[in-house]
């Protein structure tokens, strides 16, 4: 069986026509069979998507002819991890609520992880995860800051927090390198002067760093079917709940707070009778489709809005 193909790709750059570009792209996607999520706005493109290797190929080709320098990777699946594609308009491609911020003029230094270890391991260094706790909780680098967020619009809250005079310097890092690209210009628009990001982010890392050289800890959440990943970009260990789509350990799974397709011990005390209800129904309805050789349109994850966290 072939191997399908996980695609990830970003690019800042004005797109004052995006929207006249949205029916083309979805019609590709469509015709190579391509299943995923895609968003478009006048500041650029973030997209994952899964397919087959030719189709994929067909999708970075066309790209390219719009997005000569598109941020793209690759990790793959052995099934496919989305259940519909979905090419959609949005105001952000990542959502931080200030406009002003733009990363194609100017954003943080990259630094190929190569170099990494050696940048983060600098005591004068500050080192911050730009992602959401959720994320932070399964997987990080040594010494990291968590700024305990639970969407990317509370990271200017958190950055008006640091003490601009006692690091010399600034380094970031995010699932693909999309959200450092924004962090990381708002940092230096609001007076930080030395700021680094990981080029090509934790994804990068983890396929070109080995275990035995690196400083990662964990697992990386990834916003689709495979939960997360670790190094060499190896399936983890982490499945996710479908009542609020928070990555579960082995341990969460032995919670008495945890009911397969319902909750777990992060959502478990926020559920209604009438939602316990509705989720107990759709978890009958996949396990009938599942003992069919069906898929039910309720057992993928939908990464809409994941995606825009890349």
């Amino acid at each position: 069986m072939s191997k399908i193909i996980v695609a990830t790709f970003y690019q800042f750059i004005p797109q004052p026509d995006f929207r006249t570009f949205h029916p083309h792209l979805k019609v590709l996607c469509e015709e190579q069979k391509i299943k995923g999520s895609i968003l478009l706005a006048e500041e650029g493109i973030n997209g994952t998507v899964a397919g087959s290797r030719s189709g994929i190929n067909a999708l970075k080709s066309y790209l390219e002819t719009r997005f000569p320098h598109l941020e793209y990777k690759e990790s793959w699946a052995k099934e496919m991890p989305f259940h519909r594609m979905k090419v959609r308009l949005k105001k952000e491609i990542v959502t931080l609520g200030m406009p002003d911020v733009k990363p194609w003029e100017k954003c943080g230094t990259y630094v190929n992880p190569q170099d990494w270890n050696a940048l983060i391991s600098d005591p004068s260094t500050l080192l911050i995860d730009a992602r959401n706790t959720y994320e932070v909780e399964i997987g990080t680098f040594q010494g990291a800051k968590d700024p305990h967020t639970r969407s990317f619009r509370e990271f200017p809250h958190f950055a008006e927090g640091i003490d601009k005079t006692k690091y010399n310097r600034v380094a970031m890092f995010c699932t693909g390198g999309i959200r450092c690209e924004k962090a990381s210009a708002y940092l230096l628009s609001h007076g930080f002067k030395d700021v680094y990001q990981l080029k090509g982010g934790i994804l990068k890392y983890l396929e070109d760093v080995p275990p035995k050289d690196s400083l990662w800890e964990g697992e990386c959440f990834v916003f689709d079917g495979r939960v997360a990943i670790s190094h060499g970009l190896n399936l983890g260990h982490y499945e996710s709940c479908h009542g609020c789509r928070h990555p579960i350990s082995e341990e969460d799974l032995w919670s008495p707070h945890y009911e397969r397709g319902v909750s777990c011990p992060h959502c478990y005390s926020t559920l209604t009778p009438q939602k316990r209800a509705s989720a107990r129904e759709r978890q009958k309805q996949e396990d009938i489709a599942r003992r069919r050789g069906q898929k039910h349109i309720g057992a993928v994850m939908d990464i809409t809005a994941a995606t825009q966290n890349t």
